[in-house]
């Protein structure tokens, strides 16, 4: 695997993120400085950080209720426990994160929680659409969101992102109030403020959006690292691209595609993700890679559910598509 661009991908991806994070923070403090001057600031800073200590992450148990998942034993799956335990010793956890199956024709995989706590689920479409080189490609990936601590830095932006939209909210309400009032007394209005009172919601979303995508590409990167086959997750991005357009395209709109802007996506595009991956190819002289494809294979087909056949789902109460 080519070391230089790896390392140069990794320090973007670390320093992107902290820019954003702080970008995030200073968003909030600002606000909370329109209110309260810089004494108001610190404060707010302050219980923001204490909110951090104190709030608790979702209960894995919950979420994964809510696509029906279920607990996958090593009896019915041990290789995937057998490459999940592999990758997690070579990422340094001190335990492997249990195994869910979900009974979905979508092609997807996911990680909750943390520590001991941590948890990864797989669906039947992504068992039976990808190859041995691929699964481990998209579990090495998996394992890299709960090494890095994604969830995390995705719950402390999004409790700076709530935050905004609170303040935001309170100073719109104090504005309508009060603007008669400052109309009628003939003072100037200072719209400067009033329109980071509008907007900072909106600014504080973008910046986590483009920090979900950083840090997508960072458990991208480290996967290859994981696995030294940026080539098998790769491959995987790319099938898994071409089945979700499939399957949603023909619950959505039969026929066509709605251009999504980028700065509005969770993930980056497939293709740039792709790219960076390829240039990660081991050159000439290099040793081999990291992680060899075993010697095991995983089924095509699990033998411990049928496939699914059903089109994906929306959930009426969490709106997840399962």
């Amino acid at each position: 695997m080519n070391a230089i661009v790896w390392q140069r991908h990794a320090l973007a991806n670390r320093l992107q993120s902290l820019l954003l994070l702080l970008a995030m923070g200073g968003l909030l403090a600002l606000l909370g400085s329109l209110f309260w001057g810089r004494e108001g600031a610190f404060w707010l800073l302050a219980v923001c950080g204490v909110l951090i200590l104190i709030n608790p992450m979702a209960s894995p148990g919950l979420i994964l209720g809510l696509y029906h998942a279920r607990p996958l034993t090593r009896e019915q799956a041990p290789l995937l426990h057998a490459a999940l335990e592999e990758l997690s010793r070579r990422a340094e956890l001190p335990n492997p994160p249990r195994l869910y199956y979900i009974p979905s024709s979508m092609v997807n995989a996911f990680s909750l929680g943390r520590g001991g706590q941590a948890a990864v689920a797989v669906t039947d479409g992504l068992v039976n659409s990808l190859n041995e080189r691929e699964i481990i490609g998209v579990l090495a990936h998996e394992i890299s969101h709960i090494a890095n601590g994604d969830m995390w830095v995705m719950g402390l932006a999004d409790l700076f992102s709530r935050m905004t939209a609170m303040l935001s909210l309170f100073g719109q309400f104090l504005l309508f109030v009060n603007l008669p009032l400052i109309m009628m007394a003939g003072k100037g209005i200072a719209w400067l403020p009033i329109l980071l009172l509008i907007f900072a919601p909106n600014l504080s979303a973008l910046a986590q959006l483009g920090l979900s995508r950083t840090r997508e590409y960072d458990a991208d990167l480290n996967a290859a690292r994981l696995t030294g086959d940026p080539e098998g997750l790769a491959s995987a991005l790319q099938k898994i691209e071409q089945k979700q357009q499939s399957l949603l395209g023909r619950i959505l709109l039969p026929g066509q595609r709605i251009p999504e802007p980028s700065m509005l996506r969770t993930h980056p595009p497939t293709a740039e993700r792709i790219r960076r991956l390829m240039e990660l190819k081991r050159q000439p002289g290099e040793g081999p890679p990291v992680f060899r494809e075993p010697a095991l294979s995983i089924p095509h087909r699990p033998p411990f559910d049928p496939a699914v056949e059903r089109q994906p789902r929306l959930h009426h109460v969490s709106r997840l598509w399962h």
